[in-house]
């Protein structure tokens, strides 16, 4: 079989159904997902344990095969005829080779995502610590493409970021852009992240903050000057400002609290939900930093930003079941959706 063939026979496919996914594994046959469902592809042929191994070849050197050996997993991005790229995970299940993969959209303005006017007003400003968080698939790192695209677009600035695999490969207009990959450019965050207070840096993208080390260094970034955007798998703001903290010693803790009440532009929380047209459309809940929140953050009292964020839309802040009910209101999404993606079901109730 012509392995290089029949991956961009479905990665085809998936473009041509709209898909985000595709799905191989030994055993079974090829899976997209569309709109969030996943669909079999019933007319190709089950996988051999040789036709996954056939495709690793094709996406990974023999340098790195030899290191998914060993590893057991592996991420790599994939670049589909100049046309599309894919971000993809290998791993093994019972010990048969899996992969998947995911289409990395190309780079669409903060309009076309349908996300709300003020993430270009916060791309754009000179400092500060800005994060956007949500599960895995609810379309953070494309959010993060827009304002750097904006970015590049708008300011002469030196953009450099840290990616584990690079997903979306920027055209540099107006400002510099360097993209550094974890094991190919850098060894890993970290140490990329140290570095760049020694390469003229304006705006630091972190694909994922992973380790105390690299939030630190991140809050220290943005308390000296520099604009830091970076993803976190937390569902709301309140909860990310707790895993951040939490994620450090306890004596450690007050100085990561004064520091990130200090530094902190807004947290950016989202989630796409099935439209009744079709397509997904993000429903979302935006935190700003302000004094309130700040002596939130430093006296310990998180648990109340929610409701600063309810109280505080005439700031610019946006609380998701607003954001869900303007959604239902507009006839984008059903009810059924918006109490399924709701944090706080009953309050979306009081709503109605």
């Amino acid at each position: 079989m012509d392995y290089k063939k029949k991956l961009e026979e479905l990665i085809l496919t998936v473009i041509r159904e709209g898909g985000s996914d595709l799905h191989l594994g030994t055993g079974r046959a090829p899976v997209i997902r569309v709109a969030g469902e996943l669909i079999p592809l019933v007319k190709n042929a089950v996988f051999t344990a040789n036709d996954t191994l056939g495709i690793l070849g094709v996406v990974l050197e023999k340098t790195k095969i030899d290191k998914f050996f060993e590893n057991q997993e592996a991420d790599f991005s994939y670049d589909f005829r100049g046309e599309a790229r894919l971000r993809g995970n290998a791993f093994f299940q019972k010990g048969l080779i899996c992969i998947v993969f995911r289409l990395v959209p190309k780079v669409k303005t903060i309009a076309e995502l349908h996300l709300p006017p003020i993430i270009a007003d916060l791309a754009l400003k000179k400092q500060g610590f800005f994060l956007v968080v949500g599960p895995v698939g609810q379309g953070k790192s494309t959010t993060l493409s827009a304002m750097v695209d904006l970015i590049n677009n708008e300011q002469a600035r030196n953009i450099i970021t840290i990616e584990d695999p690079i997903e979306h490969v920027y055209v540099p207009n107006k400002s510099i852009i360097n993209q550094r990959e974890v094991g190919i450019d850098t060894k890993d965050f970290h140490v990329a992240l140290k570095s760049v207070f020694r390469e003229d840096v304006n705006v630091i993208m972190i694909g994922e903050m992973r380790t105390p080390e690299t939030i630190a260094t991140a809050v220290t970034a943005a308390e000296t000057g520099h604009l830091v955007l970076s993803t976190l798998h937390t569902n709301n703001a309140s909860q990310t400002v707790d895993r951040i903290i939490d994620s450090f010693p306890g004596d450690q803790q007050d100085q990561i609290r004064t520091q990130l009440a200090a530094s902190l532009l807004g947290i950016f929380s989202q989630r796409l939900v099935p439209r009744i047209a079709g397509g997904l459309i993000p429903a979302y809940e935006l935190l700003l930093n302000n004094s309130a929140v700040s002596n939130l953050i430093r006296e310990k009292r998180t648990h109340e930003i929610d409701v600063v964020i309810e109280t505080g839309m005439e700031s610019g802040m946006i609380d998701l079941n607003h954001s869900l009910m303007e959604l239902v209101r507009a006839g984008e999404i059903t009810i059924e959706n918006a109490y399924q993606f709701s944090l706080n079901p009953k309050g979306l109730e009081r709503m109605i």
